[in-house]
């Protein structure tokens, strides 16, 4: 949001500032103002808007080519910032067993900390493969790893839905 001075000579308060936009018949702009509330004083959603950190969506691409390589399937790359302030984007794949599981997420560690120097706010156990679930959570990029099962069942996709799928592969 950029605030401007408000260049209206007929603007009772000198000095004020006003918040750029289309201007209607009374003067007054029909935006929100920075405390969140129209100019006319009736209550307006918050909206948050966030910007793209392109270290986090490079970092979301390599975690998908890494799942890739390594026979990951159903990939998909979503990007939650107009959902949530936990993260900006997930990974979400498949692994069809514990063994799979264990390289695909050794395979987005290792690419992690070797191009982005990123080490993961939570990084799983060494078994957690075994419970068809494993999660990895750079900050603002949360990967998921599942076994079929596993997906089937917690449907993260369907749970995220509104979330703007930026990339799936089969």
């Amino acid at each position: 949001m950029m605030i401007e001075p408000n260049a209206d000579a007929d603007d009772p308060k000198p000095g004020s500032a006003s918040m750029s936009g289309p201007r209607q018949e009374d003067g007054q702009s029909d935006v929100e103002d920075v405390d969140g509330s129209e100019r006319d004083g009736s209550p307006s959603p918050l909206v948050i808007f966030r910007t793209v950190d392109a270290e986090a969506l490079s970092l979301a691409r390599e975690v998908v080519g890494a799942a890739s390589d390594k026979g990951a399937t159903d990939i998909v790359l979503m990007d939650i910032r107009k959902l949530s302030i936990v993260a900006d984007y997930f990974v979400i794949c498949t692994g069809d067993n514990e063994r799979q599981l264990r390289a695909i997420a050794r395979a987005i560690l290792d690419v992690a900390d070797e191009h982005f120097g990123a080490d993961p706010l939570h990084k799983p156990s060494s078994d957690a493969e075994a419970s068809g679930w494993v999660l990895i959570d750079f900050g603002p990029v949360v990967v998921h790893v599942f076994s079929p099962a596993m997906r089937d069942f917690y449907r993260l996709e369907r749970l995220w839905s509104e979330a703007a799928t930026l990339l799936q592969m089969q």
